[in-house]
């Protein structure tokens, strides 16, 4: 498949971004959070070089408005099962940027005291479950935070972000298919980015598109050019005034492109000659929405430089707050693992004289 080709697919249908009911504000708040995306990325690629960072480092590059346009049409109670590559949502969520930095650089005031990277832990007091790498196991996940929800008589949306290689498992029809069968608030966005690792979305699904899907299991489908945040933001407020007001689940696809590998050890070297370079110059999310904000008066070059100096500022402010944070102790290594609240009192005493 072509470069062009697969540019076509991914931006049909396109979304009308003039008919939205996004403030000045709101529309600079969405700026805010895409730039701090994409920054916080390049910084966390900039600390791999510099070998700063244990684990993989996996960037959003040409995908962020999905994940950001998407959650922000969420609600403070609603719930979010992100992937690798929605660090975007989980900012909007409002997770700090030096809580993930802390994660990254293994410091023992991280959520995960340095057993895990990246956004691989959990806030529930804001509505934040991270990803894990077992594909498609977050749906059942997000079903069942919304039975719990339904039976306290909570107003809750659930959304559950995959990629199109999790919709080959079986999780993801399970879940799917249980949350439709019980009429629950789940939304389900497919990322459809091109590639499952290395694996082309034409070998993952026989379907044109990935919203067909839906008529499957009798709910709501709707497509949308994920490089259009503010369509992602409109079609995100649709699904979830459907799902709040009890009309069942929906299903998402997001069309969109990973200019970049799976992680940063991927040369993408099963990517076509020339596809990146494309992408990177006819549907940069970014640039697309520069181009809007100044084109339909919304913003200035200078107003929107201003945002990209405070973020800036901010994400080397919490870098430097992440990383002056001691390391953990070794045996902190062993906490949470076992349940040490019952201790036989002759153990508790030989280890104490140890």
């Amino acid at each position: 498949m072509s470069a062009k080709t697969n540019l076509k697919k991914s931006t049909e249908p396109l979304s009308c971004t003039r008919e939205t009911s996004l403030s000045k504000e709101q529309f600079l708040e969405l700026y805010r959070f895409v730039k701090m995306t994409r920054m916080f990325d390049e910084i966390t690629v900039r600390l791999k070089r510099q070998s700063k960072l244990t684990g993989g480092v996996f960037t959003s590059l040409g995908q962020e408005a999905t994940a950001v346009g998407t959650a922000f049409a969420l609600e403070a109670q609603d719930f979010i099962a992100p992937l690798i590559r929605d660090i975007g949502a989980v900012f909007v969520k409002g997770i700090s940027p030096r809580t993930i930095f802390a994660q990254y650089l293994g410091k023992a005031n991280a959520p995960s005291r340095a057993t895990d990277v990246q956004f691989h832990f959990a806030d529930l007091e804001k509505g934040f479950v991270g990803p894990i790498s077992h594909l498609g196991d977050m749906i059942p996940v997000m079903t069942g935070i919304l039975l719990a929800s339904r039976m306290k008589k909570e107003n809750r949306v659930a959304v559950a972000y995959v990629g199109d290689g999790t919709t080959s498992t079986g999780t993801f029809h399970e879940g799917v298919n249980f949350a439709a069968v019980q009429k629950l608030p789940l939304i389900t966005i497919i990322e459809n980015n091109g590639y499952a690792y290395s694996t082309p979305t034409r070998h993952q699904c026989a379907a044109d598109n990935f919203v067909e899907k839906a008529v499957g299991y009798g709910i709501l489908g709707l497509s949308v050019d994920g490089n259009d945040i503010v369509a992602c933001y409109e079609t995100m407020k649709r699904a979830v005034e459907h799902a709040r007001s009890g009309k069942g689940s929906v299903l998402i696809e997001a069309h969109t492109y990973r200019r970049k590998g799976h992680a940063e050890h991927d040369n993408q070297s099963y990517v076509p000659n020339g596809e990146i370079e494309f992408w990177a110059q006819n549907n940069d999310p970014i640039n697309r929405y520069e181009r809007y904000l100044t084109t339909e008066k919304i913003a200035s070059e200078d107003e929107m430089q201003k945002i990209v100096a405070q973020v800036s500022e901010l994400l080397e402010s919490e870098l430097a707050i992440a990383d002056e944070a001691g390391f953990p102790e070794g045996i902190s290594a062993a906490y949470e693992v076992f349940d040490n609240r019952i201790v036989k009192p002759a153990f508790k005493k030989k280890i104490l004289e140890k």
